[in-house]
């Protein structure tokens, strides 16, 4: 069996084939969460991107939320031959200087932005308290060394009576904020109560001592041990969903009370849960993610078994999002290092064939993407609201005696256009492609090895990559390749 950095040796040499843009950018301190922000600048070649990170020192410094700007490049611009050079180790100039730090109360667990104020973030750390940050108004603390000139939030929320480390989300239709924590209890505040938090012009965090302390509008009860995640239905003010370490999933209507309207007990067996996300495109459907790497997708109107039930991750699976974008699409990650794009849309269309690949590969069919970029665990990604296919993804080489790793990227569109339009924009390539292919002595491969080894830009030079790439027999709407 390969070594892991045998693996990532082989991931790099196909980064210009699996990724239409790739930059990696190396962080000083670990960074265990961050968020996109709204698009700044459009640009012939890129946007220029907020962009939200954490910093989770030693506690030789401060811990800090920093501000900076990405440029994100337009699909189908970055070379083959700039992907294939990045560095592991440098910064990335895609990735520009700090424009404002915040000094936080401790290391940033979970961090997330108020989708109707995307300027305002609420942050986890370990305490009962969560923060709320306008980061528009926020005194700037860049250089800061010593968290005596520690930032002051412009809102604590009160009302946990033990620590609430990760659960945390906003709605997308209020600005309401729920939290699950160590108490068991999920809380839910309405910012709205406040405004002053989300005012643009506000200067209520000018001054030391300036915070204002929030009570919750609901509190709700189910779970007998840490809720681990939270997420609301999209679109909705009212309904939101929880999983923990008592292995449930629970479904909560804000308007029928503090008592879950659906319980769905040990989702994933005798495993802590982790995480869930509810698809924004089909709001019957959630997926969770548990301790032993298990995913399961579920619809709330038929709960007593999961629709979907994957095995891939050989380690706890700690982040789940769906695609803001594509309806059936949603990526995990975990502490084994990948982030796994996943369609569940995904149809074999020939069974005898696709039997005979699974005997050499347990990779499930629905699963359409591995990012495998990182040397430690993955603890934060996200999809960019504002760009198809592209991540931000974060991991934690702290205990391997580094920082962290920030990598923005794009799936390639060889991976996820359908076979007809792949096929189509390669017919102007056959005769390269057939000369090429004739040194194959299994034959022509298959639609998923020529995603892979072939990368049409703009200036329509053609990359093809034929060594050191798994081989397929060929499969179903391949023929052309053998005229």
């Amino acid at each position: 069996m390969a070594t892991a950095e045998q693996q990532h040796v082989a991931w790099r040499k196909l980064v210009p084939y699996l990724y239409d843009w790739f930059a990696s950018h190396s962080l000083f301190w670990p960074s265990l969460a961050c968020r996109w922000g709204p698009v700044l600048e459009r640009g012939p070649q890129s946007n220029k991107q907020r962009l939200y990170l954490s910093e989770q020192t030693d506690g030789s410094e401060p811990n800090r939320i920093v501000l900076v700007n990405v440029d994100v490049v337009h699909p189908r611009v970055a070379a083959a031959d700039h992907l294939q050079g990045f560095s592991e180790h440098g910064r990335s100039p895609h990735v520009g200087m700090p424009l404002k730090t915040l000094v936080h109360p401790g290391e940033v667990n979970r961090m997330r932005e108020v989708p109707l104020h995307p300027h305002v973030l609420v942050t986890h750390t370990d305490s009962p308290s969560l923060y709320v940050w306008n980061t528009d108004t926020q005194p700037d603390r860049t250089g800061s060394t010593s968290s005596k000139q520690q930032s002051v939030a412009d809102l604590v929320l009160e009302g946990h009576t033990e620590d609430a480390k990760f659960a945390v989300d906003v709605s997308s239709s209020a600005p309401l904020v729920a939290s699950g924590g160590d108490d068991t209890k999920v809380l839910v505040w309405d910012l709205d109560s406040h405004s002053t938090s989300l005012a643009v012009s506000s200067t209520a965090s000018s001054g030391p001592g300036a915070s204002t302390h929030l009570d919750p509008l609901h509190t709700l009860s189910g779970h007998s041990n840490t809720v681990e995640d939270v997420c609301w239905c999209p679109g909705s003010s009212f309904e939101l969903a929880s999983v923990g370490d008592d292995y449930s999933l629970l479904l909560w209507d804000t308007r029928r009370g503090g008592a879950p309207v659906l319980h769905v007990a040990s989702v994933h067996g005798p495993q802590d849960v982790h995480c869930v996300a509810w698809s924004p495109h089909q709001q019957e459907m959630l997926v969770t993610g548990a301790a032993d790497g298990s995913l399961k997708l579920w619809d709330r109107r038929k709960p007593d078994s999961p629709l979907f039930a994957f095995h891939h991750h050989d380690a706890a699976v700690t982040v789940v999002e769906w695609s803001p974008q594509q309806s059936g699409i949603f990526a995990s990650a975990g502490e084994d290092r990948l982030l796994c794009v996943w369609d569940l849309q995904a149809k074999a269309t020939d069974p005898e064939s696709v039997a005979a690949k699974r005997q050499r590969s347990a990779i499930p069919p629905q699963m359409m993407f591995q990012h495998a970029g990182h040397r430690a665990p993955v603890v934060d990604f996200q999809w960019n609201p504002a760009d198809p296919w592209t991540f931000f993804s974060v991991a934690d080489e702290a205990g391997e005696g580094g920082g962290g790793t920030l990598q923005l990227w794009r799936v390639s569109d060889l991976i996820y256009r359908t076979d007809d339009e792949v096929l189509a924009e390669l017919e102007q390539y056959r005769y390269v492609l057939l000369v090429a292919l004739a040194h194959y002595a299994l034959g022509p491969p298959c639609i998923c090895c020529l995603r892979l080894q072939v990368k049409p830009v703009t200036n329509s030079r053609l990359t093809l990559n034929l060594q050191g790439v798994h081989h397929h027999r060929p499969s179903v709407g391949v023929a052309w390749a053998t005229v």
